[in-house]
């Protein structure tokens, strides 16, 4: 494909931001394809996510990924306008124009599959635990539950938030209501094969109030957050004896890759983008 021409431009939103590794990945999947692309950071206020993605796209941006703790909002920007996962979901974190019309994806739970089967803790047959019942939540459940899991429970420091993505989930797939269930983090407690940090708080260095015994034997602890060194999250995990642990930065350059496709019609090569990132991480 050629390169030649004014690049488009493309970003994330988040806040916070700075942590954000999308640029990296997406200047990569750019050079595979040989797409001159531009990709930045965006800080939004937290009161101004709307004007901050009107204002992108009214400057002539292509796309965008959405982030903590927009993906519910970019929803609703987008509501007129989804994909099927996107509405499954209720949350979006990937934004584009077409027609002159916004419209939105959720790429997560394709990003945390391929990265669980890329681990070899593929989730069929599996009782999964989900930690926290916002954006990133959202876009995963009704992913893990399709993929065959044999039970799915999620739980959340506010357990009515909990519930509510349970009957989201059940309303637009009923049949769902014998393997979903929900609670508060102190209703947490199980044999987990799998147990999913889909909260902000290792960002903050701080690990969920989460009951000791969780892990069944050769479980896996994902976390969403990704960093250089182990999440406070991992750390907890490993300290109570999952024998496994993982961060998400293969689901972040999984679901990179999924928005990218949707941008460029083109499936970049996950594999060394992922190398290269990892090597990014451990060198900055």
């Amino acid at each position: 494909m050629s390169s030649s021409g004014t690049p488009k431009r493309y970003g994330v939103v988040g806040h916070p931001i700075a942590q954000s590794r999308s640029p990296f990945i997406h200047q990569a999947f750019g050079r595979q394809a040989a797409i001159d692309l531009t990709y930045e950071k965006i800080l939004a206020p937290l009161d101004g996510f709307a004007q901050t993605v009107h204002e992108f796209f009214g400057q002539g941006g292509a796309g965008l990924n959405i982030t903590v703790p927009f993906k519910e909002q970019a929803f609703e920007l987008a509501r007129a306008h989804l994909s099927e996962r996107a509405r499954l979901a209720g949350a979006v974190n990937t934004l584009w124009m077409r027609d002159g019309r916004l419209h939105g994806c959720n790429t997560d739970g394709v990003g945390l599959l391929t990265d669980l089967e890329r681990l070899g803790h593929g989730p069929k047959g599996k009782s999964v635990l989900l930690v926290g019942a916002g954006g990133a939540a959202k876009g995963v459940v009704l992913p893990l539950m399709d993929a065959g899991c044999a039970r799915l429970r999620v739980v959340n420091r506010t357990a009515a938030r909990a519930h509510g993505l349970r009957a989201q989930a059940v309303e637009q797939l009923p049949a769902l209501a014998d393997r979903l269930g929900a609670g508060g983090l102190d209703e947490a407690g199980g044999q987990w094969d799998i147990v999913i940090n889909a909260t902000s708080g290792s960002l903050h260095d701080t690990p969920p109030e989460l009951p000791p015994g969780l892990y069944a034997q050769g479980a896996l602890a994902y976390d969403m957050v990704y960093a250089a060194a182990p999440t406070a999250f991992l750390r907890q995990a490993r300290d109570q004896g999952a024998a496994h642990a993982a961060d998400g930065l293969g689901m972040l350059v999984g679901q990179a890759a999924a928005a990218f496709r949707i941008w460029h019609g083109l499936m970049p090569d996950v594999q060394p983008v992922l190398e290269a990132l990892r090597r990014e991480l451990h060198y900055t």
